[in-house]
């Protein structure tokens, strides 16, 4: 699913108004002291919002959007955490039925969601280790085709498994689990006999939505 449409206004800034991108709302409170400004999830809410002025919503809770107010140390550290989404990538996610259960995953175009590949249902995995093998099969791919692309997962434990060339799991190896544990094994040989540019990184759940490969199963 993509991230969210968000409306940024800002009330005390380089230059108040409402603004359709983080990014543009960035260069009016970037290194301005005591810049005000609020996320709304529309663009009616956020230009009555900012017609009412900052003393009536700045400040006043989470539930229509997020607000803030930084002096300019503060505001370089929101700055520096905030990334934007690279779209010209691939994303890769897993579902499965149960933990440990049947597990399949996928990877699309980050841009516009098409499948590029998929696999499974494979009888009997968790979530970590899928998410693994996303990845990998991810990097596989795009080194098949020459492309640096960037990959994106919202698995902390596999890019980290990624990352280390290794697997942490207690899943046993046992007849239910041969599958998906000869799949983990062909990735890790993978990893150790191929080298690779791309990028791999951290989906932002909570900044960008969920991501664009998730099945939609929580």
């Amino acid at each position: 699913m993509a991230a969210k449409q968000k409306y940024y206004v800002v009330w005390v800034g380089r230059k108040p108004g409402v603004y359709a991108s983080w990014a543009d709302c960035q260069e009016q409170i970037n290194k301005f002291d005591e810049a005000k400004f609020k996320s709304y999830e529309t663009k009616a809410a956020a230009e009555v919002a900012y017609k009412e002025g900052w003393k009536k919503h700045w400040g006043s809770g989470k539930t229509a959007g997020s607000a803030g107010s930084f002096k300019p140390k503060a505001i370089a550290a929101a700055v520096d955490s905030t990334e934007e989404v690279d779209y010209d990538s691939i994303s890769v996610d897993v579902g499965t039925n149960g933990n440990p259960g049947p597990v399949e995953y996928k990877g699309v175009d980050t841009r516009t969601g098409e499948v590029i590949f998929a696999k499974g249902p494979i009888r009997k995995g968790t979530n970590n280790l899928g998410e693994f093998l996303a990845i990998v099969h991810g990097l596989a791919y795009l080194q098949k085709i020459g492309s640096d692309k960037t990959v994106y997962s919202d698995s902390v434990n596999a890019l980290k498994w990624v990352k280390q060339k290794a697997v942490s799991s207690t899943l046993p190896r046992d007849e239910s689990t041969q599958e998906i544990w000869d799949l983990v094994d062909r990735a890790i040989h993978w990893l150790k006999t191929n080298s690779y540019k791309n990028k791999v990184a951290k989906w932002q759940t909570k900044q960008w939505g969920e991501i664009k490969a998730d099945y939609g199963r929580k």
